[in-house]
């Protein structure tokens, strides 16, 4: 695990970094993670998942365990400060949780991303915010520098 904590120190110092590992900052008209609302009757498997994610988020010290096993899955050579911005560990996790539990295709993530209203709050989008139409991109990049391809 030290490397893995040295790569979370490296993504923590590094300024403004591209890739975050969650970003704390929120924006107008976004819901913290904490304060989303299930169906508690609701038997589909998203909100399902959704809830488990959300007790991890709220958790600090198992959120930050489990950050440091996925930054123990970033090759040494992924720089913070390139890519794209807005993909952080949490969209990653929450994303490749989905796709694994569901077993989607990239285009059924891509579609339940854009269009599920509580997968987009638990991702941090707003009400007001586009839909990510580059997000399948995003993590199809990942996926392919990524070391451990099952894990998306």
């Amino acid at each position: 695990m030290n490397s893995a904590f040295s790569k979370v120190q490296k993504y923590k110092s590094s300024g403004e970094n591209m890739r975050k590992v969650i970003d704390m900052q929120m924006r107008i008209g976004e819901v913290a993670i904490d304060n989303i609302t299930f169906d508690p009757r609701c038997r589909d498997e998203i909100p399902e998942l959704l809830m488990g994610l959300q007790s991890i988020n709220s958790n600090r010290e198992i959120r930050e365990q489990v950050f440091e096993v996925l930054m123990d899955l970033v090759p040494d050579d992924v720089d913070p400060n390139d890519g794209r911005s807005g993909m952080g560990l949490w969209k990653i996790l929450v994303l490749g949780t989905l796709r694994l539990s569901c077993n989607w295709d990239y285009d059924k993530l891509l579609d339940i991303a854009n269009n599920h209203r509580t997968l987009r709050l638990i991702l941090g989008h707003t009400y007001y915010s586009p839909s990510p139409l580059s997000i399948l991109r995003a993590v199809l990049n990942i996926v392919n520098k990524s070391r451990t391809k099952d894990m998306f």
